[in-house]
């Protein structure tokens, strides 16, 4: 009974897309180009996702940084502390920042993949289709889409640094931790303009050294380890949703795990002007390099990791909020995709094996 209404209803739904074009009536979607339909669907896709994991980003953000008061809890307590010093909104602050930069990254990342694996095959054809060629088109695409957001990737981080407490003090049982006072943004553009003041172009690409050795190799893996986990699933779940889903979590946690120490100087790099200059664990770092052996010298290896478990949640979140919605793919894709964004435009242009959606969920 169930399975004819939803038969029919399909059905119903698909002919009345149709009807306007038989109609011969053109939407303003179908004048579009290719590109801005990507920029649509898959920038909408990493908004949302970004957002939704935005309170465990930012508990990440203090945890790296080794932000007063935080460095020695976990993430609930964290959690916690956050929502009683500055409320809920305190969860998303600097989250307006990283949408609008993972909407522009995850678009050009996706573009200019396909443009770098193009031009790969067409002047490199001796290298074959194999994954080695996803490999370096994902790591050029990765940095290319660093560079061109990474101003926003440091207002974000300056952003959620700051921890503002009503009552001056962070308590934590007898303990008392005094929060410093740190400059205060007060926004994206104020944080563009004070960096800028400060050090100009330069000091708006502080910590871009760590970001650049780390999201080359992590782009490569990730989408070098799709192609390899994807080998090994059985064809007839290879078209399956849940199985891509899980494929590119897979790949994704492997990258990250890989970098995740460059990712934790960057952090700290991106955050040294905030701190004062005599506080012994938090020294100028002028290279990678010098980054990690400070690290590793004056706050220990364990710090290199400090929230990586956080990843390991945002990845769970992200895949188990998008699979319930997942079952009803066929219907929607053959409903209202199948017409407004043709298939050609919604899957990748090559082999029509990747939702757009899920290579901009990846990227997030």
């Amino acid at each position: 009974m169930g399975s004819s209404q939803g038969s029919a209803l399909s059905t119903n739904v698909a002919e009345f897309v149709d009807k306007p074009s038989a109609r011969g009536e053109v939407f303003l979607v179908d004048c579009l180009p290719t590109y801005v339909k990507e920029l649509i669907a898959g920038g909408a896709a990493g908004a949302f996702s970004k957002t939704a994991v935005a309170p465990l980003e930012r508990v990440k953000i203090l945890l790296q940084t080794r932000t007063e008061g935080f460095q020695s809890l976990g993430v609930f307590r964290c959690l916690k502390k956050l929502l009683k010093h500055e409320g809920i909104l305190g969860f998303y602050k600097g989250n307006g920042a990283s949408v609008l930069r993972i909407v522009p990254y995850a678009a050009l990342h996706f573009m200019t993949y396909e443009q770098y694996r193009c031009w790969i095959l067409n002047n490199y054809s001796v290298l074959g289709t194999g994954p080695f060629i996803d490999l370096l088109a994902g790591s050029a695409a990765g940095g290319t889409a660093v560079l061109c957001t990474y101003p926003l990737d440091l207002a974000r981080t300056k952003l959620a640094y700051q921890v503002m407490d009503k009552k001056a003090t962070f308590r934590n049982g007898a303990s008392s931790y005094h929060v410093q006072l740190q400059p205060q943004y007060h926004g994206i553009k104020d944080v563009f303009r004070s960096v800028y003041r400060e050090g100009g172009i330069h000091a708006l690409y502080r910590g871009v050294g760590p970001t650049l050795i780390g999201i080359l190799p992590y782009a490569g893996l990730k989408f070098y380890i799709y192609e390899e986990l994807k080998r090994h699933v059985p064809e007839e779940h290879q078209k399956s949703i849940i199985m891509r889903l899980s494929c590119g979590a897979l790949a994704g946690l492997f990258g990250q795990t890989f970098t995740y120490p460059l990712d934790v100087v960057r952090r700290q790099m991106q955050i040294q002007s905030l701190q004062p200059l005599n506080q012994g664990s938090h020294l100028r770092y002028r290279s990678t390099v010098e980054g990690l052996t400070t690290i590793i010298r004056n706050q220990g290896w364990r710090q290199l990791f400090a929230g990586l478990s956080i990843n390991y949640l945002k990845v769970m979140i992200v895949k188990y909020s998008f699979a319930p919605n997942c079952f009803a793919w066929p219907f929607f894709d053959n409903c209202v995709f199948g017409k407004i964004f043709d298939k050609q435009v919604f899957y990748s242009r090559q082999d029509e094996e990747y939702p757009c959606f899920i290579k901009f969920l990846q990227f997030s």
